[in-house]
């Protein structure tokens, strides 16, 4: 029996003995159609973007565009406008009210004689100062009967402090404390102690103090300094008349613009081109009369503070019809004889 052999054609041998090989048209062909689905892919990307991007425009545009409001929102911004307004209107009162002399607390510490005092001085201090005080209290400023002897005669003197950041901490209780064994102090019930505050301190000091006693003056004392109290009663005296009284050692000087530096003024560029401080006396002592005191409690809310307590009194002082009064014995770190105060 005859086996069969299958035969090949000379084609398929041939085709058979070669490598299949991709022709080159092919891998062109690929490249663009990857190239092309990348661009593609890229255009949906930007557009989806775009997409993005429009829609979050739109959606600002519709925000800040006139809104209809309901009757409920119209009721809530009339109540809102109608609570402004009378509180406006409460303001107004109560500042004719302190201008026509109805002050809180008016001659609770002045007896019920009605006596009106000489001056009222007030002696900065704060929560670390007890050795100060305790040296003060054994130097020019009398304690104990003698303190109420000094008030018969028409002076009161307190040393002025606010209260703690933190109410009611170790610092405000060891100055109660304090107070209580030789009340001696006006503390600022409204005031946060601290040493950036000191504008804002001088300001509810003239508040308070002119709410409280009835007075010829008020006298604001930095703890740095000794005072010769005789010699200031006695100029008070000589002034008793004087109407309007701003006085002090009167300065004025370059206004500093560098930040970081002692004395910086951030409000510096307000001064003009020459930078250079108004005429105002030095924060170490001075005194104000009584209308110039009440001037600072009515329009306490309204008058600015700068950097530093001395110009700011000065700044609300040319406001008015004050009278300047330069005393150069109240130059406390002068050499001058006979001046009144010295730097401690």
């Amino acid at each position: 029996m005859e086996s069969s052999i299958p035969v090949s054609t000379k084609s398929e041998r041939r085709w058979r003995s070669k490598p299949l090989q991709t022709s080159k048209p092919s891998l062109v062909l690929a490249f663009f159609s990857c190239f092309a689905w990348l661009y593609v892919a890229g255009r949906l990307w930007q557009d989806a973007e775009n997409r993005t991007l429009l829609s979050n425009l739109l959606k600002r545009n519709t925000a800040q565009g006139p809104k209809f409001l309901t009757v409920e929102d119209k009721l809530v911004v009339l109540g809102c406008k109608d609570l402004e307004r009378r509180i406006v209107e409460a303001e107004m009162e109560l500042t004719l009210a302190k201008s026509q002399g109805y002050l809180k607390n008016r001659l609770s510490e002045n007896g019920s004689s009605g006596k009106k005092m000489l001056a009222v001085i007030g002696v900065y201090t704060g929560f670390g100062s007890h050795l100060k005080r305790k040296v003060f209290r054994g130097s020019w400023m009398p304690r104990g009967d003698a303190l109420k002897k000094l008030e018969e005669r028409g002076v009161v003197i307190r040393f002025v402090i606010g209260r703690s950041a933190n109410r009611g901490d170790s610092l405000d209780r060891n100055i109660d404390s304090e107070n209580r064994s030789t009340k001696d102090f006006l503390i600022l019930e409204g005031h946060e102690e601290a040493q950036e505050e000191l504008p804002k301190k001088v300001k509810s000091f003239f508040s308070t103090a002119v709410q409280t006693w009835d007075a010829e003056f008020y006298v604001k004392v930095d703890d740095n300094i000794n005072l010769d109290l005789e010699g200031l009663i006695e100029l008070l005296e000589r002034r008793r008349s004087q109407d309007s009284a701003y006085i002090g050692c009167m300065k004025s000087g370059e206004v500093v613009t560098e930040e970081g530096k002692p004395w910086y003024e951030p409000d510096w560029w307000k001064f003009g081109d020459e930078k250079s401080y108004f005429r105002h006396a030095s924060g170490s002592l001075l005194i104000l009369s009584k209308n110039m005191a009440r001037y600072i409690d009515i329009n306490s809310a309204s008058l600015k503070s700068y950097a530093h307590d001395d110009t700011s009194v000065g700044s609300w002082m040319m406001g008015v019809q004050a009278t300047y009064i330069d005393d150069n014995r109240l130059c406390c770190s002068s050499i001058k004889q006979d001046k009144v105060c010295s730097l401690a």
